[in-house]
């Protein structure tokens, strides 16, 4: 896992939903913990772009439901700025189902457009990346 060349804003919230970008058989799935977060007491952990993090899928295949997945956040709706000082944002909130957490993706196609930061510290992810932004 290679460092970020960008200042992510951290906008997916714990508990949050959002859609699985890839055909891992998860459609919607619920953010539970993020790798790595630390803060102070009583704030709510949150994920940006290029994030491990865990996630129960919520809808789905009958064999995926309710099971606790890792998964790379690869969109966000929210505005996050690069060093370049371009500001990047998506339609909507992604992750990609993984298959352990060195990044190994468990679908083998990737739908829409992922973040470059993403695919920066995930290198398997951009293999099966239609379109890197």
């Amino acid at each position: 896992m290679k460092p970020i060349k960008a200042r992510v804003t951290k906008s997916i919230p714990h508990r949050g939903s959002f859609t699985a970008a890839d055909n891992s058989g998860a459609r919607i799935v619920r953010l539970i913990s993020v790798k790595g977060h630390k803060t102070v007491r009583g704030r709510i952990p949150a994920a940006g772009v290029g994030d491990l993090v865990r996630v129960v899928v919520v809808d789905g295949r009958p064999d995926m439901r309710k099971q606790v997945v890792p998964a790379v956040v690869v969109r966000q709706k929210q505005v996050y700025r690069r060093l370049d000082g371009m500001r990047i944002k998506f339609e909507d909130n992604a992750v990609v189902v993984l298959k352990d957490d060195q990044g190994n993706p468990k679908g083998t196609m990737i739908k829409g457009p992922i973040a470059k930061e993403a695919s920066d510290r995930w290198s398997p992810l951009s293999k099966i990346a239609k379109m890197i932004v």
